[in-house]
């Protein structure tokens, strides 16, 4: 499986836990530093949106504005499912995955950006069922993707920012891959 392959498994389990959040939930903490539920998924709906805009040919500047936009008072659940289809046709576009984008973070291809949605829903979709008591469980196949897309990080990953403190360093190689990505990208399962 590859990034093409893993977006729409990987953006459907997202909506699936995003569908149980009820109003009470808004406000619970997540996995990921001080986000809310309403934070994370504000962070899921904008990076989606912001994809899609990047591929449209947005500037960095207007990348950013987009990904800080919040959706407190709107229907959020539609707002995610937007979200998705307005990425999954970005990403439709043959000529998407060589184009080169502005992203906040550096320019990059598409094809990376691809990565990084992936990697974003997946784990997104894990700090969130955590957050709500929701089936933690994710797809083998778009784990097994999203290893392979985060491994060369893996000597600074700690130090991004961007993944809390990256690997704990407590895995033994027993632990299955679920567990081994989401300690790698700073999550402790």
């Amino acid at each position: 499986m590859d990034n093409i392959a893993a977006l729409p498994i990987a953006a459907a389990h997202f909506e699936s836990v995003a569908a149980l959040v009820a109003a009470d939930d808004l406000s619970k903490p997540t996995p990921c530093g001080d986000w809310t539920v309403q934070q994370l998924l504000d962070h899921v709906i904008g990076g989606n949106l912001m994809a899609a805009a990047l591929l449209s040919g947005a500037s960095r500047e207007d990348a950013a504005a987009v990904l800080a936009e919040s959706t407190v008072g709107a229907d959020t659940f539609a707002a995610v499912q937007e979200s998705m289809r307005a990425q999954a046709n970005a990403f439709a576009d043959s000529a998407a995955l060589e184009l080169i984008v502005h992203h906040p973070a550096m320019d990059m291809p598409g094809a990376q950006l691809l990565g990084f949605r992936v990697g974003d829903l997946l784990v997104h979709s894990w700090d969130l069922a955590r957050a709500i008591g929701a089936d933690e469980t994710l797809d083998p196949e778009v784990v097994a993707v999203v290893a392979t897309n985060i491994e060369p990080m893996r000597p600074f990953i700690g130090q991004v920012g961007m993944f809390g403190e990256g690997p704990s360093g407590t895995l033994d190689e027993s632990a299955d891959a679920q567990t081994a990505l989401l300690d790698l990208m700073g999550r402790r399962p």
